[in-house]
């Protein structure tokens, strides 16, 4: 159910998060960047179960980018570690709670453990009815869109397709997130004030709250101040305010 006191119309179908600030949090500390990973993890248990009380149907959390790729080896395998330990130690309660498991990227750099893993995630949950929750993991929004020209290019080459039949509509249903309502919210923890190649065609009209909080802090009390100020979001898609 929503929040106490929030319209049910006033609570965003669909929230999206960057994840920003667990190594800087570790640092802070004097602790490996290493557990800032760990502490974060713990932050997204509590948001997927706050999400599913307040009556958000779903939720996209951009765990890994392709450009984290840069990042030292030594910390891309403990980001990859602690996915894996996730899908192993965590799938079996989401689908106790009927949240629905998708990942969306570019699957051919992960290891053959991991693509197994979260192919069986994905099986497992996808008949559920609640949270549908999208993890991005190897995404970037520039390859989202590049691999929907693809298709629909292929479609075309092989005549199945004119080219005058290309509109958004056709250039949408190839993106990851198909089938699903661009997020009303997007959340970005740590300072930072941009979108950092994340969704790009489907943040269009999104919501965009910044917030100085490192990613391990945003607690429950954090996500409702977001979705307090989401409240209060006048939302015209490019029309003009009506009046009053």
């Amino acid at each position: 159910m929503p929040a106490t006191g929030t319209s049910p119309d006033r609570v965003p179908r669909h929230v999206a998060v960057i994840m920003d600030g667990n190594g800087r949090w570790a640092s802070k500390r004097g602790l490996p960047r290493t557990l800032g990973h760990r502490s974060g993890a713990q932050a997204v248990k509590a948001l997927v179960t706050a999400c599913g009380e307040r009556g958000i149907a779903h939720l996209t959390l951009f765990a890994f980018s392709s450009e984290n790729w840069r990042r030292p080896e030594e910390e891309v395998g403990t980001l990859m570690a602690l996915l894996l330990e996730a899908l192993e130690d965590e799938v079996a309660v989401l689908h106790r709670n009927r949240v629905r498991l998708r990942f969306i990227g570019d699957r051919a750099g992960l290891s053959a453990a991991l693509g197994a893993r979260i192919d069986a995630a994905e099986a497992l949950t996808v008949g559920n009815g609640g949270l549908q929750l999208n993890v991005a993991l190897d995404y970037g929004g520039r390859w989202d869109l590049v691999q929907a020209a693809r298709a629909l290019a292929v479609e075309v080459a092989a005549g199945t397709r004119s080219v005058g039949t290309i509109d958004e509509a056709a250039l949408a249903a190839g993106l990851a997130l198909a089938g699903q309502p661009a997020p009303d919210l997007l959340i970005r923890t740590g300072g930072e004030r941009r979108v950092s190649n994340f969704l790009l065609w489907d943040l269009a009209y999104t919501e965009l709250y910044f917030t100085d909080l490192l990613w391990p802090d945003f607690d429950a009390a954090a996500f409702g101040a977001a979705l307090t100020w989401y409240a209060g979001r006048e939302r015209r898609f490019g029309a003009v305010a009506e009046a009053s």
